[in-house]
């Protein structure tokens, strides 16, 4: 006669923390810290982050033997400090000259079980086949209490979205509780996919999810956190906060095992009989599409920034829009004291453009300097003059202004340590309305997968919480004023007709046939993908930038400089 199943349950815990990339020491700290707190929470299984310990990704560090060799050690220390609760740390393992992305199981201060990774993604930003070899086997182990045993799996972010994957194995074994740990990096939108598809999972297998992601920034991506546990119904349970760490803890009920398989992993414990207070149910929702790319834009400046050892950051302001974004959102992320800003008027600036400036760094409160480059830009052309005889202006004598400035802000870097913001947004970028070592010179760009018209939203949404961007700055028409009377419109088509084009042709990979078939003038989308084709050799010596679109320059997108295909 079948044994009678005894209804009890789980207390788990998610810990989205923000690891630094190579900081074995430091991110092994943030998981014993979190880890006693789950502890004193009563907690009896604690989740982290895909590759937590080491950072993600960890790229070519991989290739470090001695890299390796310190993760190892790392987890066996840190293993040593667990008891009283299950911890599943992700780390990298090793079996002879073969690498894995993997879980270990942690219990009564060693390590138990290792998950090993067995979805490995090579799309996008993920280049994991370079680096790592596929697990086999699905894990699954039993949490054996005073009265109860229950059975979970473990399963790494791929792993969860291959509706093929490991997931549908573990439930078969009984399994009523999946943990996946993540690195799921951010684009917009992305978090209403993740949500889809864990609900599905939990409910097509009947297994509650325990979905961990790992949240801070990464160079140019950017992980938002946003974890979730989801019960075996595809009920959303308990939310992670969005670009920021947190510690969900949710009590799962289970039904007692009525039999463990023999070759099961089984770990100790009193999950069954320990005192747990009742838990606190806050609200949280998902963020709107706006706010969570803003918020994304903060913690992807305030990481770069800070992981890299600066504190003040420098920035041209030029008066105009972009400019005016990156200003705020640096001192958003760190501090109106850590951003000064720079006007470097020229004989095309308007005095518009130097109020805007000035209003704009005076209501966020930095550092402002005006410093004209007019003596210096008259030096330029002195110098120039008998070899540019005969020619009339052009783009040549325009760039040298922005060249100029470069230099300036570059000066402010070299005497001060202060890291320069670039200021270009994705549509210059796409199309190279950008200067080399002028306006592209610095050591990061904020708003570099950002297209123009979602720098205006972004600056309506920011400006709604507290107006501190000039008016003036929402409605002028864009220019870049390095002649007289010069529009935006001049050299590109509206950024209404643009933006649009460049996410068909950079984004969606559509052919131009296909683009103009869609409503486009066939004349505006091959000028357009045209200047995007011809500006790869800018791209690729410009600053990193955050990933806020499904597909940014970079990771993302590689296209060979040398190139004559223009299909």
């Amino acid at each position: 006669m079948q044994e009678k199943m005894k209804k009890t349950s789980v207390r788990i815990a998610c810990a989205q923390i923000n690891s630094t990339v190579g900081d074995l020491q430091g991110n092994s700290g943030k998981i014993l810290a979190a880890i006693e707190l789950a502890r004193a929470k009563a907690a009896d299984v604690i989740c982290f982050p895909e590759l937590a310990l080491t950072g993600y990704p960890p790229e070519d560090l991989l290739f470090k033997p001695k890299f390796i060799e310190d993760n190892l050690l790392q987890i066996k220390e840190l293993a040593s400090s667990v008891k009283d609760i299950t911890a599943i740390v992700g780390f990298v393992d090793r079996s002879g000259k073969d690498l894995y992305n993997a879980a270990a199981i942690i219990s009564g201060g060693r390590i138990r079980a290792v998950a090993r990774k067995m979805s490995l993604p090579n799309y996008g930003v993920f280049d994991e086949d370079r680096y790592f070899k596929p697990g086999k086997k699905p894990l699954v182990f039993a949490l054996e209490g005073r009265d109860s045993k229950v059975i979970l799996g473990v399963n790494i972010c791929e792993d969860i979205w291959d509706k093929h994957g490991p997931l549908n194995s573990q439930a078969a074994q009984g399994a009523e509780l999946i943990f996946t740990i993540n690195a799921s990096p951010f684009h917009a939108g992305k978090i209403r996919q993740r949500e889809a598809l864990i609900r599905r999972q939990a409910a097509a297998n009947r297994a509650a999810i325990a979905y961990t992601n790992l949240v801070g920034g990464q160079d140019e991506l950017v992980f938002d956190g946003q974890s979730m546990i989801v019960d075996s119904r595809g009920l959303v349970r308990r939310r992670g906060r969005a670009f920021a760490e947190d510690l969900l803890i949710e009590d799962i009920p289970v039904k007692s095992a009525a039999r463990i398989p023999e070759n099961m992993i089984v770990l100790g414990g009193d999950f069954d009989a320990k005192n747990k207070d009742k838990l606190e149910r806050p609200g949280l929702k998902p963020l709107s599409g706006v706010e969570e790319t803003y918020k994304a834009l903060v913690l992807g400046v305030r990481d770069y920034v800070l992981k890299n050892g600066f504190k003040k950051v420098v920035i041209g302001l030029s008066g105009g829009i972009d400019s005016s974004l990156v200003a705020v959102l640096a001192a958003d992320a760190l501090g109106k004291d850590n951003v000064a800003g720079v006007f470097m008027p020229s004989r095309y600036s308007s005095r518009a453009s130097e109020t805007d400036a000035a209003v704009l760094a005076r209501n966020l409160g930095i550092e402002f300097k005006n410093i004209s480059i007019d003596y210096i830009y008259k030096i330029y052309l002195l110098a120039l003059e008998p070899h540019f005889a005969g020619r009339e202006r052009d783009i040549a004598e325009e760039n040298l202004q922005a060249r100029i400035r470069g230099n300036l802000l570059m000066a402010f870097s070299n005497k001060f340590g202060w890291l320069v913001l670039t200021t270009g947004n994705k549509s210059e970028m796409s199309t190279g309305y950008a200067t080399l070592y002028g306006d592209m010179a610095g050591g990061f760009a904020p708003i570099k997968d950002v297209p123009k018209i979602l720098v205006y939203q972004l600056c309506r949404w920011r400006n709604s919480l507290k107006e501190v961007i000039p008016e003036g700055v929402l409605t002028k028409a864009p220019t870049a004023e390095l002649r007289p009377n010069q529009k935006d419109s001049d050299s590109l088509p509206p950024y209404g007709t643009l933006d649009p084009i460049l996410k068909a042709y950079v984004e969606d990979d559509r052919s131009i046939s296909r683009i103009v078939k869609s409503g486009f003038a066939g004349e505006t989308v091959n000028k357009v993908a045209g200047l995007v084709d011809h500006s790869e050799y800018k791209r690729r010596q410009s600053a990193p930038g955050i990933k806020i679109t499904p597909r940014a320059f970079g990771k993302d997108r590689r296209m060979p400089i040398t190139n004559k295909y223009r299909g």
